[in-house]
This record gives structure tokens, sequence and C-alpha cells, in this order.
């Protein structure tokens, strides 16, 4: 039973992934052409559906605005009762049907028409109403869906969703769309975070950011760490300018060799020539640095390399960054 389960699931997934590459085939002059319209689209992008072919343009709309292209979802049921409303004559109406001829698209065509947006059609029927008003057509159509009676919207529904998405992304290069435009759209999650959070954002700071003089003796150093509660203390010159980095690690190795270490220099002792990170600088490179270089914490340091900050893994991981 469980080899025919698996059997089956792997012809699923045979018959969608041949549904989209046979996409590839059609992508010509038509393709070009709705990009072209949507790029000099005034208004917005609307995309219409209704059912399970409706939730596919629900996900286009949001790649679409998330992506930098206003747009926004109307049903195709409610169209007709209101939400027409919504489209204006400067809008590119985007309708995703496979047959492309229910009563819910042949009533809002003459609509759309005399409201004067344009209309792209993502049909699996190229002599439906659909296609014959629309400005522009693609064809979605697939030889058959996954489903053993052909009827439940498996294949085709994929097929749109692949073309939504190459449509989306094309878009989005033909905008100039940036990676830092991405982020700016996405503040509150996790690739925001990492897009946009710089070093200033989340390093520690004033009492919790110890900075010692590098002829205090290592005695006041540790109670200076531990008044901070960090894992390390920054080391200046007479000039205020970062020169070293003592941390708990630096301390158990002198330890062990050294029974005077509390009243030696800091100087003595402390690591030379520390990694640091700048305090303008994103955070995931405060992170990079941290794995790379496999240590604790990092100093942060302004243009004069004075020491402002403190950094370390557990301050990322507070600020979502990972």
């Amino acid at each position: 039973m469980k080899k025919n389960q698996i059997e089956r699931a792997k012809e699923v997934l045979n018959i969608e992934a041949q549904a989209i590459l046979a996409l590839k085939k059609r992508l010509k002059e038509e393709f070009c052409k709705a990009l072209d319209l949507m790029v000099s689209c005034r208004g917005r992008v609307v995309v219409s559906g209704m059912g399970k072919t409706g939730i596919i343009a629900q996900k286009f709309s949001a790649t679409l605005a998330s992506t930098g292209t206003p747009s926004l979802f109307l049903h195709l049921a409610e169209a007709a009762h209101g939400d027409l409303g919504k489209v204006t004559s400067d809008d590119v109406v985007v309708i995703l049907s496979n047959s492309g001829s229910t009563q819910e698209v042949r009533q809002l065509l003459p609509f759309l028409k005399k409201i004067g947006a344009k209309i792209v059609a993502l049909t699996g029927n190229l002599k439906s109403d659909l296609a014959k008003y629309s400005d522009v057509v693609l064809n979605v159509s697939v030889k058959k869906e996954a489903c053993p009676f052909n009827l439940a919207p498996t294949a085709s529904t994929t097929a749109c969703l692949a073309m939504c998405d190459a449509l989306a992304v094309c878009l989005l290069e033909r905008k100039g769309f940036k990676e830092k435009d991405f982020a700016f759209f996405h503040p509150g999650g996790a690739l925001g975070k990492r897009l946009l959070l710089k070093v200033s954002d989340i390093m520690r700071t004033g009492k919790h950011n110890p900075v010692v003089n590098m002829e205090m003796p290592v005695a006041d150093v540790l109670v200076k760490i531990t008044q901070a509660r960090a894992g390390a203390a920054s080391v200046v010159d007479r000039y205020g300018r970062l020169v070293g980095i003592f941390t708990d690690g630096d301390l158990r190795r002198h330890l062990e060799i050294d029974s005077q270490l509390p009243q030696r220099k800091i100087k003595e002792v402390m690591t030379r020539n520390p990694f640091v990170i700048r305090y303008d600088r994103l955070a995931c490179e405060a992170l990079r640095i941290l794995e790379e270089k496999k240590i604790d914490e990092v100093p942060v340091v302004d243009k004069r390399n004075r020491p402002v900050g403190l950094l370390d893994v557990q301050d990322i991981l507070r600020a979502g960054v990972i």
C-alpha cells in the first residue's frame, strides 16, 4: 500500500512538473506585452479570480505588492456586487480563469472594457470569452489534471502559479527592484531585519560596554567586566582609540600560567588588534564576523576607531536577525 501511494505521489509530481515545463515553449511576444502593460501601469495591477484559481490570484497580488508593484485582489463574484468600484482606467486587470468562460468572467468583461482598464488573461482556453476580450492572453493550459477524474484543479493551478511567478520576477527586474527595496516592504520580518538593522541599533553601550585604559591592572578590568555583565572589555590608548580586547578566554589562558595575573597591566595580556566592526554596518555583517572568526564578542568602533559599543551573538539573536 505504501509503495503504491509513493508511486502515485511521484506521478502527481511528474504531471505538475510537465505542466510547468510546457509553459516554457509558450513564452513569446505575448509574455513581454503583458510585462509592458504592468511596467507602464499608472494605477495598480488588479488580480482577479475565484475558487482555487482565486487563491493563486491572491498570492500573485501579494507577490506583486511585496516586490514594488501596487496591487490588489478582486474576487470575480464580489466584483459584480460593488467591488468593481476598486478598478480605474489607470489599472491593469489580470484575470486568472482556466475555462475563461464562467458566468462571473463573462459578466465582468464588458464593465472592465467600459472603465477602460487593460486586461491580461491567464487562461487554459484560448477560444474563451476571456481570451477574446483581453488585451493580452497567456496560455496556461495543461494536458490533464493530476486528479484521477481530471476534475480537481491541480496541474492547472500549479501552471498558473508558475506563470504568475515568472511575471512577478521579470517585472521586479524590469523595475530595477533591489534587495534593499524588498527589505523596505518587509520591515517586520527576519529578512527586513537582516537587510536593514544596523550594528548601532543593537550594540550594547554605556555601562554595558566596558572600556578600560591600557595601563589599568587586570583585577580592575575584571571588576569592570563583571559590573557590565559582559564577556570582554575594550582596551584603549590615551587618545581613546581601541588597541586591544580582553575576553573571558584571555583570562582563562593566562590564569593557567601566571599566578600574578591580577596585578599585571591589561596591555600585557590583552589581545591586540582585535576584529572590529563599524557602528554603521549591518548587523548581519557582525554576525558573519563572529561566525567566521569564531569569536564570542566584537568591539564596535566609530570612524576614529574609538569603541562605542560591544556586540555578541546573543545581542543578534535577541534582535531577531537570525
